[in-house]
This record gives C-alpha cells, structure tokens and sequence, in this order.
C-alpha cells in the first residue's frame, strides 16, 4: 500500500513567529504523536492564526486528516502547503499523491509522484510507489521502468529484487526475472529463498527441470526444508516424473511425520501407478493425523476394488476408514450398497 510521510513539520521560520504560535505548535506535534489527530488539527489551525509558518501547518493538517482517513480534506490541505511553498516541498507533494492513490485517482497520484522525485531523484522509496501507482494505471512498462529506478539506487534492499521480477514477469520476461534474482542471490548469498523463488519463476513459466534445479540447489543448502521438498515433488509431477516424486514425499515423511499434505500426495500418485498397498498406507498415515481429505482415497481403492468383483476387499478398506471417521454416513451406505450387489448375486 502506498505510504505517506507520517513526520509532523516545523518550520525553521517559527523563530520569526509570535512565541504563544509556536507553543501551541509543539503542543499540536505532541498530541499527533499521541494519535490524537482530530486535537492536533484544531491546535494546528490555531497555530495558523497565530503567524506560525503557513506550509507547517498546512502540512500537518493535512496529516492529521490522513490519518483519520478524511482523504478529500486531506488533499485540499496538502495542496495548500505546496501553494504556499510555491511547489517547493516535496512532502507535501508525496502524500498528496498517496491521497490520490487512496481516492483511486491514479494518473494524478503518477503525476505528482513524478513532481515529487524531480525534486527528491534519489528518494528509493517515492520510485516504489509510483511504481505501484503505474501498476494500478495498467502501465506495466511504467512500473517496472520505476521500480528499476529504485533497484538500481538501492540492490541492498532484498524486498526490491522481488518486486523487480515481479514486474518483468508481468511483461512475461522471465529470463530478465530469473537474472534479477540471480544477481539478488549473488549479492545477498545468505538468502536462500532466492533460490526457492527463483524455482517458482522457472515452474511458472512451464520450465519444470530448470525450476527442480533450483529448488534443488536451495535444498542442498537446507536439505531438510520440507516445503521446498514438497515444491519439487509438485514440479516433478508436471515434469512427469511422478515415481521420483514419491520418493521425495517419501522422504519428507521421514522428516516430518505430521505432514499430512505430503502423505495425501504420495497416497494419490501411488494409487494413479497402481501401488495400492502404498496408497493405503499413505493415506491411512493421513487418516490418523485428521486429514479429511483421506477419506476420498479410501473410497477409490475400494471402488476399485468392488469394479473388479473384490468385495471382501472393498469391505475391509471401507471399515479401515470408517475406523478413522466413524460418524461418516457414507461409508455405511457404501457398504450396504456393496453388500446388497452380493445378495442380489
């Protein structure tokens, strides 16, 4: 969400206004401190009358009618203290154009942040916001020529690098993506999820062996990082390498027996290669950690079961389950319904 400068401002020229001004100034500052905006504004005006410096206090009106979300008052307010200072003051600019962004009037909240960051061109985060703010206009090219801005003013900031492939995937360039996360890596080696990220962007652009690589590459690194495990048995599936998949959620259930996802997908790519004694045992492991979703894989292996004329063996699954979910009616009914198909045999 699009900030605003949150500061109250005194001006340097309260030494030229009358004393009891720039007392009910300070006592104004100190309860929009305290939160309490709605107070402040009305020291803030009575400041203003008292000679105090027209820009600070326009300014900080404005802030407190910001903060209690009065956004029209607010902007009437700012626009004052960039009048008053001949359009000189860039804070004043900057959250008039946070007001715009909040009104959803986006092409005003672009134009001013550009007003704004020819006066301040090094100020990392006003290029973050108009790239935020483009992005809202539908300007993709627009948001990441900003965000690119702030990237290049600032590569320590590892939120950046993420918002900078972000916004060259929305312009489906996914190869200056992936090598902007890779110099992210680079510069920033202590950050693993680079590399985890950096599979994420591979899978979403269907490059599956380039995506387990990197997930791989993460995992050498942590090896018992369970959910970039259970990410690279995802991506081993859409690979079509479901076999080598169930030893990796094999393996994260080794590592963490409760997890009980990881056991409903070995249950159901062991139940698609036709390893029913697998599936079982995968999904009966799910079943006694209370993993809903269980119940659906007995049900298969016991339909199947009764397709190829094997009841007893539907019935015994049927009663496995009902062992782990007792007050599920339609596992009686299945059974009945298995049971009358014999006596009418």
């Amino acid at each position: 969400m699009i900030k605003f400068v949150a500061c109250v401002f005194a001006s340097a020229l309260l030494a030229f206004a009358a004393q009891d001004g720039s007392d009910i100034l300070n006592r104004a500052n100190e309860l929009y401190k305290e939160g309490k905006f709605k107070q402040a504004e009305i020291l803030y005006r009575k400041a203003a009358e008292r000679g105090v410096d027209q820009v600070a206090v326009a300014f900080n009106i404005g802030n407190s009618l910001y903060q209690r979300e009065m956004y029209p008052e607010a902007a009437a307010a700012y626009r004052k203290a960039i009048d008053y200072s001949e359009g000189n003051f860039s804070p004043a600019l900057f959250n008039l154009a946070s007001v715009y962004y909040r009104l959803k009037q986006f092409p005003e909240c672009v134009a001013l942040y550009h007003r704004a960051l020819k006066m301040e061109p090094e100020n990392v985060s006003g290029w973050l916001f108009l790239g935020e703010a483009y992005s809202r206009t539908g300007d993709k090219v627009g948001a990441l020529k900003a965000i690119q801005k702030a990237y290049n003013l600032d590569k320590s900031d590892i939120s950046i690098v993420y918002q900078l492939s972000e916004a060259n995937i929305a312009l489906d360039d996914f190869e200056a993506a992936t090598s902007v996360i890779r110099e992210g890596y680079a510069n920033h080696p202590e950050e693993t999820d680079f590399l985890i990220y950096l599979g994420d962007v591979y899978r979403l652009h269907k490059n599956y062996e380039e995506s387990a690589s990197a997930y791989r590459e993460a995992l050498a690194l942590k090896p018992d990082d369970v959910n970039t495990l259970y990410k690279l048995a995802d991506v081993l599936v859409e690979d079509s390498k479901p076999l080598v998949a169930m030893d990796v959620l094999a393996n994260i259930l080794q590592i963490k027996p409760d997890f009980a996802d990881a056991a409903i997908f070995l249950g159901n790519l062991a139940y698609d290669a036709k390893w029913l004694d697998r599936a079982e045992n995968a999904y009966e492991a799910a079943a006694k950690l209370g993993n809903a979703e269980a119940i659906f894989g007995f049900k298969n292996l016991a339909y199947d079961a009764h397709a190829q004329k094997r009841d007893e063996e539907a019935i015994r699954i049927l009663k496995l389950a009902e062992q782990y979910y007792p007050n599920d009616a339609t596992l009686q009914a299945d059974m009945l319904e298995i049971g009358n198909v014999d006596d009418r045999q």
